[in-house]
């Protein structure tokens, strides 16, 4: 049993993880049946593994941030009408 093999069941870190995938794809060239059946396949399980691992950050929810901030402004200019009334 190769040093590869073994660690196919049970990678140690994320990166190692994400290591295995690209061995993976190197032997599916050579192997009669691959693990991935295109190179979609494959890029979606490495995004997946790389996104566990945290590598790209936290998700950023883009429509929260608009929405407090549009409310945060709206305040602003409630408050600025008000003044000017007075």
């Amino acid at each position: 049993m190769s040093y590869l093999s073994s660690r196919v069941l049970s990678p140690a870190s994320p990166n190692e993880a994400a290591l295995l995938l690209e061995a993976h794809a190197l032997q599916a060239g050579s192997a009669w049946g691959c693990q991935y059946s295109s190179s979609a396949e494959y890029d979606a399980a490495l995004i997946a593994e790389r996104r566990a691992a945290g590598i790209y950050g936290p998700k950023r929810q883009r429509r929260q941030l608009l929405t407090a901030a549009c409310a945060v402004a709206a305040g602003l200019a409630v408050i600025i009408a008000v003044i000017q009334l007075l």
